[in-house]
């Protein structure tokens, strides 16, 4: 039966939105809905269960000025778990984090390899900087070098024109994406304004980042495609703080950022209401701390999403986009506990009441 303890979670386990049983198992590491023959000593968990939460937009081992040590990204992925956030992927990081997936005690890391952004186009130390004849190429690396997904930089301020504009010709992109896809990898991109966002979806990116700049003559073309997207209202929120500190030298960025920043919740909720899949993420790991997975999942609720929805984005739904199990039978057991229905009231992810990775109780 191996080293791992044998758990017994009671109370009621929310296998799916609508899927709840009154126990499960951990036998082995996994996940078992048969009471096992035998067992010896079992340790009793008891409240509402659910599968690990998962944060779809962070960066372990990224820091405000690049990469940082081991063990600084050691602490920001114990953070996401003592969140009870045990699957996250990392949308772009110059660190190598591969040494995690030899930990059982840290969480599951989906990498998109490195950012790949303009040439003095993104923020200093994070990305590849290159120029579009070489985009084909640095894809097909990082897409060899991630877990399936590839990070573009869509857009960023250009200076000479003082505001945020597309980094990339829509040629550029076509022939980027299509590589990734060539090579089994799907494609995300950071996108701030309105201006990226056609030529990426029609050349075929599978998800937008932040997706601040959704208009509604953009959201029928997100929905027909099924390009899902991040929003990261917790970064969001930073906006204002950003324009002001552009307001004397780029005037048209601050004002453009502003008025990103007060539409963030009509432009989530419009998306969710025309079908656009919505997933949880909150950019933690440079300038945002790590362990914000909670706080993400109540500023979809006040955008408008339904409780049950918002709680799906970190949770069942989120784990079958990335494709990786949840409360299935014989999955690895990575599970949160909590002392009443998150359904019901979505704070409580707040406050996990046990965490459990890979089958052993570890908060």
């Amino acid at each position: 039966m191996s080293d791992h303890p044998v758990l017994h979670v009671k109370g009621r386990v929310l296998a799916g939105p609508d899927d709840v049983r009154d126990e499960l198992w951990v036998v082995g590491g996994r996940v078992t809905y048969d009471r096992p023959a035998g067992a010896g000593d079992v340790r009793a968990v008891q409240g509402w269960a659910l599968p690990g939460l998962v944060d779809a937009h962070c960066h372990v081992g990224l820091g405000a000025e690049g990469p940082v040590d081991a063990d600084t990204a050691e602490k920001q992925a114990l953070t996401d778990r003592e969140a009870g956030a045990l699957l996250l992927r990392d949308a772009g990081s110059p660190s190598d984090t591969r040494w995690v997936d030899d930990r059982a005690d840290l969480p599951k890391i989906i990498r998109a390899g490195r950012h790949i952004a303009r040439s003095r186009r993104y923020i200093r130390g994070y990305a590849h900087e290159i120029e579009p004849a070489d985009l084909v190429a640095h894809v097909g690396r990082e897409a060899r070098r991630g877990d399936g997904w590839v990070k573009l930089v869509g857009d960023w301020i250009d200076r000479g024109v003082g505001d945020l504009a597309p980094c990339w010709p829509r040629e550029a992109v076509e022939a980027g994406i299509a590589e990734a896809h060539r090579l089994g990898a799907r494609v995300t991109a950071h996108c701030f304004a309105e201006s990226s966002l056609r030529d990426l979806v029609e050349s075929g990116i599978d998800c937008v980042e932040h997706a601040t700049g959704l208009t509604p003559e953009l959201i029928p073309l997100f929905a027909e495609r099924g390009v899902a997207i991040v929003p990261t209202l917790v970064n969001i929120a930073t906006f204002p703080d950003l324009a002001a500190g552009g307001d004397e030298k780029y005037p048209r960025w601050s004002a453009h950022m502003r008025r990103l920043h007060e539409r963030r919740y009509d432009t989530v909720r419009d998306a969710y209401d025309a079908g656009i899949p919505v997933y949880v993420g909150t950019d933690a790991g440079g300038s945002l701390p790590h362990g914000l997975v909670a706080a993400e999942v109540a500023e979809l609720v006040t955008a408008g999403i339904p409780p049950v929805e918002a709680l799906a984005a970190t949770s069942w739904a989120a784990r079958a986009w990335l494709g990786r199990p949840g409360l299935e039978e014989g999955a690895p057991a990575d599970l949160v506990v909590y002392e009443s229905d998150p359904r019901a009231d979505v704070r409580v992810l707040a406050a996990p009441r046990r965490v459990v990775l890979n089958g052993r109780v570890v908060q």
